[in-house]
Parts: C-alpha cells; structure tokens; sequence
C-alpha cells in the first residue's frame, strides 16, 4: 500500500519558528496531535516540533520556558517522504530513526501531509485484517 491511500483528505498543520512555547503547546493540545510541521507559509518545512521535543528542553531550559520559540527545540533535519512511497518503508524508517511523524512532500519538496506511527499502524493492522478474513474466507468456503 502507498502512503498516498493514507494522506487523502488527511490535513496537516504548522506553526511558525517564531511562535512561543506556550503557544506550541496549546496548539497540541486544542489540535490533539503529537507533533506540527514548522513552516512559514504551509508550504515550505523549516523543521517538526513534537512534545517529545518539549519535554527534553524542559530540564535544561525549565527556568526560561517562556522565552523559549518554537526555533530554539524544533528539530531542523526532518526526515521527508512521499505519497509513492510504500506505508511497509516508512514503518521500517520509523522505527529504525526512532521517529513518530514524517511530513510529506510533493515533488517540489513542498508539504503536502504528514503521516504518524499510528496511521502507519492502524493500515498496518487493517491490511492484516484482511488479510486474515480472506484466508477464513478461502478456507470457510473453498471453489
């Protein structure tokens, strides 16, 4: 399966380099999500910000928090793929690069998506899935 049956109508969101902590934060929360795409204008990706990336400037920037930018944690090499490649590859690239989100990109290198381990995963298990019930299938009713 291709990552492109995964990102169809799938919106992704962004969030500035000059945005605060505070305001990252609160964007994962109201959002739900676990990681934005740092882009100035939706298109062109600056970095990915997580709360994973929160948590570790926590015990060495506690004290200043509040002047911390989304710049200052954000991870500046991200990681990219796109709609053609195969959902199998960018399980076997998450977890090899201990990732959770990659943004992808069209053939310009401008975003388009982004995809977590959990959409990975849930095609991941419904593949399975069906697998498995075209196998009872076969065996429940052979021709």
């Amino acid at each position: 399966m291709k990552v492109q049956g995964l990102i169809t109508g799938k919106r992704v969101h962004t969030i500035s380099a000059e945005s605060t902590i505070n305001d990252l934060v609160e964007k994962l929360s109201a959002l739900r999500v676990g990681a934005l795409v740092v882009s100035p204008d939706g298109k062109k990706i600056d970095g990915i910000v997580s709360e994973r990336d929160v948590v570790a400037a926590m015990p060495i920037h506690f004290h200043e928090l509040d002047k911390l930018h989304v710049r200052d944690i954000m991870t500046a090499s991200v990681t990219t793929a796109s709609a053609e490649n195969q959902v199998l590859d960018l399980m076997n690239l998450m977890t090899d690069k201990r990732i959770r989100h990659i943004p992808i990109v069209d053939e310009s290198g401008f975003l388009v998506s982004i995809i977590s381990i959990g959409d990975i995963v849930k095609a991941h298990v419904n593949e399975l899935d069906a697998e498995r019930n075209a196998l009872i299938d076969y065996v429940q009713n052979p021709r």
